[in-house]
Formats: C-alpha cells, structure tokens, sequence
C-alpha cells in the first residue's frame, strides 16, 4: 500500500519544528520555511516511506523479527496497537539502558517473569507469606510494563523502528553499536546520519505517526503472508518429494517380482512338459495290452 502525497499532508506530517531548533543535517529534506516553521518536503517523504516498507517487507518474509520503539506519550498506543497487528516486538514504558548491549540479562529478567507466573499456577504461591505475595507481585507487575512486550524476543531483533530519534537516542546507539539497522520518523530538530532508513516527518502528531505506522506495518504483513505461502509450497514439495522416494522404493521390488515370476515361469512349464513324457509311456503300454 502506497501512501500518498495528500494523507501525508492530511496527517500533519509536513510540521517541522521552530527554525531556531533545526539541525543542519536534515537540510535536504526540508521543503521551506513559513512562520518561523519548517515544512518537510512531503515528496522526499513518501519515497523514504516506500524504502523503508520495502526494507521491512524483506526482514518480516525471512522470518526475523523487528522491535518497534515510541516511549513519548503521542506514540505508545498506536506503537502497542501497530505492532500487536504484526505481532512483533514493542517498548512502550521507558527503554532500559542497555536492552540490546546487555540482552541476556534482559532475557533473565523476563525469564523471572515466567518463573513468577508458574509459581502462581504450580501452588509454591500459597505456602509464602502474604508479605512475600506481595512483594512478588507487585515485582511481577513492573516486569510486565516495562518487559510484557518484548516476552517473545528470544534474541536480538534483526532491526529497530524508532518514533523520535532523538528521544530515543539510547536505543538508536545501542543499535548502531550491534550493527542493527534503525528505521527512524526523524523531525527537523533530529540527527539523521546515523539512521539507517530515514523517514523525513512530524514526530509529535499522533495522526502522523499512525499514517507512517499503517504503511510500514501493511508492508510487514504482506511480508509475513509471502512467507506462509512460501512455507505451505516447501511443505508441499517435501510431501511431494517423500511419495515420489517411496514409489521409487516400491518400484525395484515390483520389477525384482515380476523378473522371479518371468524365471519361475519357464521351469514351470518344464517340469510340466517333463510330468506329461513320463505318463505317456504307461498309457501307450495300457493300449498293447
């Protein structure tokens, strides 16, 4: 799904900031400047957008996955609802340093959560103290807001989309330090060059973050239908493969069959044409007699 020059611009995705907030490196993306704000090239923004979509696409057929990043209060439901669609990765509570750079402990913690959960089901529960119950609880609950959403990701994401790069410039090193690529909504006060795919656009308007969301997120899961198609077809060709071994097993044994029946029928006359000389001497000597 391509998007479009005018829901762009319906979606308020042409604000920058105040001029006096820029930074120099988004220079080719800006279209003009008008009151004292600078408009983004909207053009330059739906090509980044179908980059970008197209990039996504690619990761989410070959079956890896990507970690959606928007902690600003604009961005954290359309963030959890986009990617909950996809069925991808998100952080929405506050990122926690060192997340990418120091995963398996992030891993162990989220195990603890799933340790928490069997307690609560296996009755270890019921025999601690209420004190205890809470404290554990209440562990629980802060595990899930900040790590609930990330339960699945059982290694390192194969990329990062970002709302706000600057916001989330932690996460956006972290990135770059692994070798991750980072998709970005970058606004005209945000540095892009160490962005990856970078998406020239308004990243204080919820409307316009949920337009870029909807593309990318469309693109993802067409990639994820190309991969279950192509699945089902390997499946098939395996199946297909596997009936053909067996007739080609079956085969040499219907021939080595039917090679004993041809030898065997010979003999068999033989010894037939053979019964037939012995009782013909008897019969002639009945007659003389």
């Amino acid at each position: 799904m391509r998007t479009s020059f005018e829901q762009l611009l319906e979606a308020g995705c042409h604000f920058g900031h105040l001029k006096r907030k820029w930074n120099p490196a988004m220079a080719p993306y800006i279209f003009m400047e008008r009151n004292g704000i600078h408009i983004i090239d909207l053009n330059k923004t739906a090509l980044k957008i179908d980059e970008a979509a197209e990039a996504l696409k690619n990761i989410a057929k070959s079956g890896r996955k990507i970690l959606f990043v928007g902690t600003k209060k604009q961005a954290q439901e359309v963030v959890a609802a986009k990617a909950q669609e996809v069925a991808m990765p998100y952080i929405t509570e506050r990122w926690a340093g060192g997340m990418l750079t120091n995963f398996p402990t992030i891993r162990k913690a989220v195990k603890k959560m799933s340790n928490i959960d069997k307690m609560m089901t296996d009755g270890t529960f019921d025999n601690i103290s209420k004190r205890e119950k809470l404290q554990i609880t209440r562990q629980r609950e802060k595990l899930e807001k900040n790590l609930g959403s990330i339960a699945d990701l059982t290694r390192l994401p194969s990329a990062i989309f970002v709302v706000d790069v600057m916001k989330e410039h932690i996460a956006v090193a972290e990135a770059n330090r692994l070798g991750i690529p980072v998709f970005g909504i970058v606004d005209t006060n945000s540095n892009p060059n160490n962005i990856d795919f970078v998406i020239p656009a308004n990243d204080d308007a919820t409307k316009s973050i949920d337009v870029i969301l909807a593309a990318v997120c469309e693109a993802i899961k067409e990639g994820l239908e190309e991969r279950k198609v192509e699945k089902a077809d390997e499946e098939a060709a395996a199946q297909q493969q596997a009936e053909e071994a067996k007739e080609g097993e079956a085969a040499p044994a219907t021939k080595e069959r039917r090679t004993r029946v041809r030898k065997a029928a010979p003999k068999a006359e033989a010894e037939k044409v053979a019964e037939v000389k012995e009782e013909a001497p008897a019969e002639e000597t009945k007659e003389e007699a």
